[in-house]
């Protein structure tokens, strides 16, 4: 056997790809089993941390903007609810702004049209609730996010824990699993979208 470079890619496209075990692929490649073993320890933790790393960037990402436009929503329904609390309460300057709210509309038509002054608004007690439902639910919200996103940061490190060991035991036998989890994800995808 010769004892050339390996190719990465090529590598890991005969063992993830192909399913090949590492001495089919060593044969292919023309270098010892031993020479891909090595090459495999020093790939796969690298090639693994990428993969991962960018998946968590694509998910923090949206984590931010899920949670930014949350938190928009939260302080609007926030400085509702203290406005109807001040207003319930008969502060002054809730009374000003809340009746600022009240718009003038014109009805009929011709010279039958008629000014109206006063809209009515709905019980502040009844708005306050609802402010208050959406708050409650907002909070559920985030709570679910944040557990979404501890459950896969643990399903990562399990995984890896769980395929670094594997390696260390059978490295043709993490090929081989990293083949079959490849192919079922494709499958799941197809039967998905078809």
């Amino acid at each position: 056997m010769k004892t050339g470079r390996i190719n990465d890619r090529v590598l890991l496209r005969l063992l993830d790809d192909d399913g090949l075990t590492q001495a089919e692929a060593a044969k292919r490649l023309g270098v010892s089993r031993q020479a891909v073993h090595i090459r495999l320890n020093e790939l796969r933790p690298r090639t693994t941390k990428a993969v991962m790393a960018g998946k968590m960037a694509e998910i923090v990402e949206h984590k931010i903007d899920t949670l930014g436009q949350l938190s928009k929503v939260n302080r609007h329904a926030n400085d509702m609810l203290d406005l109807l609390i001040k207003w319930m309460s008969g502060d002054p300057e809730a009374l000003r702004v809340l009746e600022s709210q009240v718009r003038r509309i014109v009805h009929g038509e011709g010279d039958q049209t008629e000014e109206v002054v006063q809209v009515k608004m709905k019980d502040p007690r009844e708005l306050a609730l609802r402010c208050m439902g959406e708050i409650r639910e907002q909070l559920e919200l985030q709570m679910k996010i944040f557990e979404t996103l501890y459950s896969l940061r643990a399903a990562e490190e399990f995984q890896t824990e769980v395929l670094e060991t594997i390696s260390e035991v059978a490295p043709d036998v993490r090929s081989r699993i990293i083949a079959r989890l490849n192919e079922r994800r494709s499958l799941r995808t197809v039967i998905r979208w078809n």
